[in-house]
């Protein structure tokens, strides 16, 4: 995984509450087993008509969203099923912060296993963002200082020390393990 220090990025918004991971990642692209290749299914059947055209009054699919890599969504994000696919899709498809007032816990834990940060933020500041969803912005998303900023906007956010020491260091549990493989090596040979 690559490490999250400091990104910079195009936001898109979601002011759309309990959006869970059924409609991150609809089931029937489930039958694929790697990480990779679930971006274009991500929010399938908002994204897309019938016809299989582009909604243009989908969020991600307005002009100023292009390249976004930090999603602002409202309250209970990923909430649903447990399923893993749904962070995958969304950093295949680009994403690599998400912000919200809340998250379900275990859609929140994915997210951190697979390299990509989510924010926990008051819900009165993702409300400012989400004001400004109409418009191109940026934010900064400092992870070592826990901070975020942008045009006017400052703030801090908290995050569990694990989790931070992971994704500062881009290591997912295998590559934490490893970080102890001499010691792991010497208790083998010590049997």
């Amino acid at each position: 995984m690559e490490p999250i220090i400091k990104h910079e990025g195009i936001v898109a918004t979601m002011n759309r509450v309990n959006v869970d991971t059924d409609q991150i990642i609809p089931k029937q692209f489930l039958k694929r087993v790697e990480r990779t290749g679930f971006g274009q299914f991500l929010f399938y059947d908002w994204r897309f008509l019938d016809d299989g055209s582009p909604d243009p009054t989908f969020e991600l699919n307005q002009p100023h969203t292009e390249g976004a890599s930090i999603l602002v969504a409202a309250h209970n994000f990923g909430c649903g099923s447990s399923r893993e696919h749904a962070p995958w899709a969304l950093a295949d498809y680009g994403f690599k912060v998400v912000i919200a007032p809340s998250f379900a816990d275990i859609f929140y834990n994915n997210c951190v296993k697979n390299g990509m940060l989510p924010i926990r933020l008051d819900e009165e500041m993702v409300n400012d963002l989400l004001r400004k969803g109409s418009d191109r912005f940026t934010l900064t998303i400092d992870l070592k200082e826990q901070t975020i900023s942008g045009e006017n906007v400052k703030a801090s956010f908290e995050i569990d020390p694990y989790w931070k020491e992971m994704l500062l260091n881009g290591w997912d549990e295998i590559g934490l393990t490893l970080k102890y493989e001499e010691q792991i090596t010497a208790f083998e040979q010590a049997k």
